[in-house]
């Protein structure tokens, strides 16, 4: 069986949602492809700076999600190397809250008309076919499209279409967990973090019952097997937070850990400079374009600036003033559109994807170094600047749809 649509997106995560909310707030029907059989929520929650905030205001799902949210204030970040008080930036002009992933994507779905989400629908295949592109599903089902965007994750079936590479592994590992504390769990509304001897961790509050926290750490082989053992899995963490508060004790212990543990990828900031973001009426957005270490805090936030972007630059393409997209029109006209529309999107998020990817990593490298001396260099000069870091990555505006 083959089905025409106009815009195909494959992946319904943040990326995904994000793009096809923005192409329908400009009047533009897309089809979603996802494999799962539901939307998926790993991840738990993410950071939201003030550039995630624009984005969102952009497809009008800003002000409900903010209710449900606590605004954080600043950034505590203490040294498990040094005996020293916590370094504080206040986020003074920057709005910053933790945003659940589940009430994100729930929020986005909700927003989309009945069926634009196709749940079950595994990408095995992209073929060219003529002005189209045919996107074979694993069921059998072959669709055609004017438009295919990959927002399919780091194993990207689009992205290797492309031509990209495989995003490759930094090394480090990642645990995430999320803790609920019934009738309230007194946190300040801040962000925590503490760096040393070649560990990363904190936590930060959602609301007033919920509280998001991680760890990062360079694995030795013999904790391969953690992920699959919830006992073993839960002492590790905390051996590794001894040196931390008893906040952060408090809160891991009272999670419930099942085996969530990520090694850490990213892609290559140089590929992007001379790889295919874009080819024809095909691009990738989100984390099939830009996997980045979590050291920033700016993966979901720039996957949502991904989708504002591409919406706008695609109902330039697709939408002739005062007409709509079903309109008759010639099929090479179209495609050469939506090719130099899919370009600008590429030349509008090329640069600030090496940007995010290459400061997050170098980032990392630095807050998670175990050599003594870059320890006492770093919690001596570079505290302040690692967290002011954070803050100017935030100063950036995707603009309206």
């Amino acid at each position: 069986m083959q089905i025409v649509e106009d815009v195909v997106i494959v992946g319904a995560g943040i990326a995904g949602l994000t793009t096809a909310l923005g192409l329908h707030r400009l009047g533009i029907r897309s089809l979603v492809l996802e494999s799962s059989d539901r939307l998926r929520i790993t991840g738990f929650a993410l950071t939201t700076w003030k550039n995630a905030w624009k984005a969102l205001d952009a497809i009008g799902i800003g002000e409900p999600l903010r209710q449900q949210h606590v605004l954080l204030t600043s950034i505590l970040v203490a040294s498990t190397f040094l005996d020293k008080p916590a370094t504080e930036i206040l986020f003074k002009g920057y709005e910053v809250r933790c945003l659940q992933r589940r009430l994100l994507l729930e929020t986005l779905a909700k927003e989309l008309p009945s069926g634009t989400i196709r749940f079950s629908s595994k990408v095995v295949s992209v073929e060219e076919s003529g002005y189209f592109k045919e996107v074979l599903l694993a069921d059998g089902t072959i669709l055609k499209t004017k438009v295919l965007i990959g927002c399919d994750g780091v194993d990207s079936v689009v992205a290797k279409w492309l031509g990209l590479h495989k995003p490759v592994f930094t090394g480090r590992s990642a645990i995430r967990g999320y803790t609920n504390f019934k009738g309230g769990h007194g946190f300040q509304p801040k962000f925590r973090q503490f760096v040393g001897n070649g560990v990363r961790s904190g936590f930060r509050p959602c609301d007033d019952e919920n509280v998001y926290w991680f760890l990062t750490w360079t694995p030795a082989s013999k904790e391969e097997e953690l992920e699959h053992d919830p006992v073993k899995l839960k002492q590790f963490v905390t051996s590794k937070l001894k040196d931390t508060t008893d906040e952060m004790k408090s809160i891991v212990e009272k999670t419930l850990l099942d085996g969530i543990v990520s090694p850490l990828r990213y892609r290559r900031p140089w590929e992007l400079l001379w790889g295919n973001i874009s080819k024809g009426n095909v691009c990738v957005a989100g984390d099939a374009l830009h996997p980045m270490t979590p050291d920033l805090g700016q993966g979901g936030c720039s996957a949502l600036e991904d989708g504002v972007v591409l919406a706008r630059c695609l109902a330039e393409a697709l939408l002739k003033p005062g007409k709509e997209i079903k309109e008759k029109v010639d099929e090479e006209e179209e495609y050469k559109r939506i090719e130099m529309g899919l370009k600008k999107f590429a030349q509008q998020r090329r640069w600030r994807s090496f940007d995010l990817i290459s400061t997050a990593y170098m980032v990392g490298s630095i807050q998670q170094n175990d050599w003594k001396i870059m320890n006492f260099f770093r919690d001596k000069l570079l505290s302040r600047f690692l967290s002011r870091l954070l803050l100017s990555k935030a100063n950036f505006d995707c603009g309206m749809l």
